[in-house]
């Protein structure tokens, strides 16, 4: 009987489909094993062999485990949402869903064919609403959590209201938002709903924010940075810039500290946690303000008061009434931009007292020019208070209240331009530049600073005279992405602002300059520049001829920085000259922070995510807005399900294509989505129209596999304390610092809550390497032509392709085809003696010239352009389905694929061959090198498809795919199957094993097991080999050893171990079978095969006993017939013997 791989194959399939062989119990008394995988986008393309390579060694491993007496949960899924989805419904109008539901269909059928043991039963998709109702559901509970540092995790958002109530926020020690305003417990209470609602969102764990983004116009929608190449889209290759919009964040800040600590408890590989260590970006240093010089801000003009006044003024503010030192205690302690000043000059007006830092006046009614102070106040900007005496002396802290709800809530007021410039208005510069460095050791050193060139405070301090240049700049800036930016560290850019900073120390101004190196959304966007010590900082100084102080002793800085902190001592820095660098950093920190304006920090790289898409195919969020403020729409009406719109581009006044849905309002008394025409009605409000990201379903589905069924809650804590976490995780790198990370930082929310049993989802992770595919490139010639009448230099629209031989012969004889056009009596002696052309190739040589010649002429030209360089050719991808083995193109399958070239000239080989060049790349659609596994099934089977990606090489490196070498795996399974079969007859022997086929089976056994548990998949496919090429040998075919042998192949060649196990007459599955256990007795060798050698020349072998005594070694071996040959009647005069070594006769 032959071995038909797809009739067996399908058999198989449809057996474990039908039976649930692999669906998991969640109650099993077996010790349990979760092994995930990443669950796969669902493309049109569908799997290329390169995407099963993960999915097959973790399903030899589940195998394997299920083999050892564990109870394995393998589960499947789809991460369903995705922009190519959404971008095929804007071309054609067809719904996402549609286009997903078809791609799925395709995924699974090829994810079947190739015999993954997944428990299907648990399949999950996060573009369904039973799916994504818990990704709502985790929003919800991110919303109403904040993050306690004092307890070091997130609590409930009733909890922070409850110290309000109580206490204020002055002793709250959390993580919010920067600048937040102190209150007292009473001014909380007297705060509105909806300025409580304010302040709350400062503290959420998920939050609205304005933040800087990858927008894509032409998408319509956000970014994420591994979505942009070379400041384009990855899918479209569409501009990107960067823009600030109001998003939703997740305050993953919060966990930064906890998620580098988890690192340390999971068997992660090394260069994976060292790009989560990056990304997060630990580092201790110190946080500086430097001032920005008030004489290089512009100002609408300056009222300069005279000496005279300037002493009134200082009267008057040591002088206060009752109601003003009533007012001034309560104000006076404020800090940051709640900063208030005491009678101040805006203008030519005495203001009682102004927040410059919020654009805020303060004063107290009864003044005579009441109405020209309130045009003035407004047409610059200010929000503005009045309150009478009386009012401050019997309720200060009402009035108080007032004021803070103005400082926390007021919206800028856009400033009139003066009709007068004459009329000039003096508010002093209260600008800053806060920047954290770990070097504060070499501020001393700082001789500018670079700000970021979406710096908040670059509009406000750029000169006019720079104004053109900062905006040329700003605009060059924002086409590039955040990736591309930090990745770009050659090339020196950028611009002058034409505002100077104010040395801390020093009081000497710095220049301040913006560069795209320096991005806003990481640390405080902005840099102090120490070029002395920093490589980048040196090479901008010395591109625009800034200074470079030397602030080390005994250094010479005249060529590069100095960037080595140990055993470098400071100089030329004050009070810091002479010390080293752990004193000197000490010592800086404590001065800044007596003087007040710095203090000593750790820092955390990692930002707060972006959590909003504007796009259409993506989780809808539970959120409606009343009076402008988000609200949770409760879990129990949950899932708030995508909306059918007719457009899934934005709207045409820019909002995202929610924007488009005619039914998506929320009715808060009939807890339903209704229509926008209902929006009227008081009790229905807009529903939130961005969408989440794509990392948002892939944050948690693992823990969703766990009850991957249950409706009513996210998981039963029973389950969940079953499973608790992923015991072997295998994906590729590139979710590092992605899904991940992120998947990470949710597992750490969940356990804070309660939610989860650990804090960690997976315990072990492995990252797999890549299949790379074999790309074909055919050459396209770019070069010129000599017109046949007046010698001008001409191109053709002439598509001309050159085979692969073809372009080296010409570009190794450029120099002898150049002297042949200019003098073509050149004569072969000459050929071969000047231009070293061997005498073989002399006729191809000159054959391709007058091939090339008669090219030219044919398409109306006298010759080529000849030069004395290489050819010039522009290679492209061709579709490697048209290359054979031989690398060879079928000429017409490319005509008939790319119609630009059916007209074209090849220039082929002498036979007519056209060679392509081959390159090995990363295997992807675009390249054309992709290689379909229902191809390979169908040749070969699923079998030899797993046991060849394996084979390839180790799991974790990258591989190149080549197509001819699976056959050798393909005959070994005919072999194998040889063993079990005499022909067309199924025949396995009863007999006992010779202790020669045990050894080949415990070796086998042995070497599997250690590979397995040691993920080396690649050595045992050749131990397999080995094995079936021993037991060949010794004509075995008894079930002792080819039963076991069985188990061993069943995690890697599934199918066929399943039939020949049935053929065996077994009635179950082998998937559950237990592993067989090795028997070290076996591998003990029982006999030697001793070399005997005569006068030390080694002239036979002779098998013998391993327990015989010399005697009986001399006498056995004195008694061969070949030494009695060898003797030829001799006696021997001495007979050496090293016991399980060797044995020589000296005749």
């Amino acid at each position: 009987m032959q071995y038909n791989h797809l009739e067996i194959e399908k058999k198989w399939q449809e057996f474990w489909a039908k039976n649930q062989t692999f669906k998991a119990n969640n109650e099993s008394e077996k010790p349990k094993y979760y092994v995930l995988d990443m669950f796969p986008y669902p493309s049109g393309a569908g799997l290329h062999v390169g995407h099963p390579l993960g999915y097959i060694a973790s399903d030899i491993y589940a195998r394997y485990k299920r083999h050892k007496g564990f109870n394995v949960l393998h589960p499947q899924g789809y991460d369903s949402f995705g922009l190519p989805a959404e971008q095929y419904a804007i071309q054609t109008g067809q719904h996402p869903a549609e286009t997903t539901e078809e791609n799925i269909k395709t995924y699974r059928r090829q994810l079947d064919q190739i015999g993954f043991s997944f428990d299907w039963s648990r399949e999950v998709r996060t573009s369904s609403p039973e799916y994504y109702k818990w990704t709502q559901w985790i929003f919800i509970q991110l919303f109403n959590s904040w993050y306690n540092k004092d307890t070091d995790k997130a609590e409930d958002i009733s909890t922070l209201i409850s110290v309000f109530k109580k206490e204020g926020n002055t002793t709250v020690n959390a993580v919010c938002d920067e600048e937040i305003i102190s209150f007292s417990a009473d001014e909380w209470n007297a705060f509105s709903t909806k300025g409580q609602e304010e302040i709350l969102l400062q503290y959420r764990l998920t939050f609205l924010s304005d933040t800087e983004v990858n927008w894509c116009p032409d998408l319509g929608t956000v970014l994420a940075n591994d979505e942009i190449i070379n400041g384009v889209s990855e899918r479209g290759g569409y501009p990107v810039v960067r823009k600030k919009m109001t998003q939703w964040s997740m305050r993953i800040s919060a966990y930064a500290q906890r998620l580098l600590d988890g690192l340390e408890t999971i068997d992660w590989p090394q260069p994976l946690k060292e790009s989560q260590r990056n990304w997060i970006g630990r580092s201790q240093g110190a946080m500086v303000s430097f001032k920005v010089d008030s004489g290089a801000v512009k100002s609408t003009s300056e009222v300069k008061l005279s000496y005279k006044e300037l002493e009134a003024l200082k009267e008057l503010r040591l002088n206060l009434s009752k109601a003003e030192t009533i007012l001034w205690d309560e104000l006076k302690n404020k800090k940051g931009a709640a900063k208030f000043r005491k009678k101040y000059t805006i203008g030519t007006f005495l203001v009682d007292y102004v927040c410059l830092a919020k654009n805020i006046i303060v004063e107290f009614s009864g003044k005579e020019d009441e109405a020209a102070r309130a045009e003035f106040f407004t047409s610059e900007g200010f929000n503005f208070l009045r309150f009478t005496n009386q009012e401050v002396i019997d309720n200060v802290l009402a009035v108080v209240s007032k004021i803070n709800n103005t400082i926390q809530f007021s919206k800028p007021i856009e400033k009139l331009e003066s009709k007068d410039d004459a009329i000039l208005v003096s508010v002093e510069n209260s600008y800053k530049i806060d920047v954290f460095t770990t070097r504060p050791d070499t501020i001393f050193g700082v001789s500018f600073m670079t700000l970021a060139p979406e710096h908040e405070l670059v509009a406000k301090i750029t000169t006019d005279a720079q104004k053109a240049d900062v905006q040329n700049y700003i605009t060059a800036t924002a086409k590039r992405s955040e990736r591309d930016r930090m990745a770009d560290v050659k090339t020196i850019s950028g611009a002058f602002t034409g505002a100077y900073a104010i040395h801390p120390f020093s009081g000497e101004k710095v220049q301040i300059w913006i560069g795209d190196y320096v991005l806003a959304n990481y640390g405080t966007g902005a840099v102090m520049a120490v070029p002395c010590g920093d490589q980048r900082d040196y090479d901008f100084a010395k591109h625009f001829n800034i200074p470079i102080p030397n602030i080390f002793e005994g250094v010479d800085i005249s060529e590069a920085a100095h960037t080595d902190k140990d055993g470098t001592k400071i100089a030329n820095s004050d009070f810091l000259s002479g010390l080293k660098y752990k004193k000197a950093l000490k010592l800086a920190i404590f001065e800044m922070e007596k003087r007040g304006f710095g203090h000593g920090k750790i820092n955390y790289r990692l930002r707060d995510a972006v959590f909003s898409r504007q796009r259409y195919w993506g989780e809808p969020f539970p959120v409606y807005y009343k009076d402008g403020m988000p609200q949770m729409i409760d879990e129990k009406h949950l899932p708030i399900v995508l909306p059918e719109v007719e457009k899934y581009l934005p709207t045409e006044d820019g909002k995202p294509p929610l924007g488009n849905a005619t039914e998506w309002a929320w009715d808060s008394r009939g807890k339903k989505v209704v229509s926008n025409e209902k929006l009227k009605n008081k009790t229905v409000f807009p529903l939130e129209l961005n969408t989440m990201p794509g990392w948002a379903g892939s944050s948690w589905y693992f823990n969703r596999y766990m009850d991957a069924t249950n409706s009513t809650e996210f998981a039963s804590k029973e389950y969940l304390d079953y499973w608790k976490e992923v015991d072997l995780y295998i994906g590729g790198s590139e979710h590092a610092t992605g899904h991940l990370l992120y998947a990470r930082f949710w597992q750490k929310f969940l356990f804070d809550k309660g939610i989860v049993p650990v804090d960690e989802f997976a315990k072990k992770l492995i990252n797999q390497g890549m299949i790379l595919g074999t790309s074909a490139f055919v050459s396209i010639f770019e070069g010129s032509f000599i017109a046949e009448n007046d010698d001008l230099i001409s191109t053709t629209d002439t598509k001309i392709l050159f085979s692969k031989s073809v372009i080296d012969i010409i570009n190794k004889n450029s120099i002898l085809y150049y002297d042949l056009w200019n003098e073509p009596t050149i004569n072969d002696d000459e050929i071969i003696e000047k231009y070293h052309v061997a005498e073989a190739d002399l006729l191809k040589v000159k054959n391709l010239y007058g091939t090339l010649l008669e090219l030219a002429k044919k398409l109306g030209f006298k010759s080529i352009l000849w030069n004395k360089e290489v050819l010039k050719v522009r290679s492209i991808h061709a579709d490697v389905s048209f290359v054979n083995s031989s690398d060879e193109l079928d000429l017409e399958a490319f005509k008939n694929w790319r119609s630009e070239f059916k007209d074209a000239e090849f220039i082929t080989e002498e036979d007519g061959a056209f060679e392509v060049s081959r390159e090995v790349e990363k295997m992807s659609k675009s390249k054309y090198n992709v290689v379909n596994p229902d191809d390979i099934v169908t040749q070969y089977g699923a079998d030899s498809l797993r046991l060849f990606e394996m084979f390839l090489g180790p799991l974790e490196q990258a591989k190149p795919w080549n197509t001819a070498g699976i056959s050798g795996v393909s005959s070994f399974l005919k072999k194998l199957w040889k063993l079990y079969y005499n022909e067309e007859v199924f025949e396995v022997s009863e007999e006992k094993a010779t202790s020669e086929e045990l050894k080949v089976l415990h070796k086998t056994i042995k070497k599997v097991e250690e590979d397995i548990e040691n993920f080396s998949f690649n050595t045992s496919v050749s131990t397999f080999m080995i094995a079936v090429n021993g037991l060949t040998a010794l004509n075995c075919n008894k079930r002792e050893i080819l039963e076991p042998l069985l188990v061993l192949l069943s995690p890697y060649a599934p199918h066929i171990s399943e039939e020949l196990w049935s053929q065996l007459g077994n009635k179950k599955t082998i998937s559950t079978v237990d592993f067989p256990v090795f028997d070290a007795k076996h591998l003990v060798e029982s006999a030697k095969n001793y070399p005997i050698s005569f006068n030390g020349k080694m002239r036979f072998t002779l098998e013998l006993p391993l327990d015989l005594s010399k005697e009986e070694i001399e006498k056995a071996v004195l008694e061969n017939e070949k030494t009695i040959a060898q003797l030829e009647g001799k006696a021997p005069k001495k007979v050496i013997i090293v016991p399980g070594k060797i044995v020589n006769i000296v005749s």
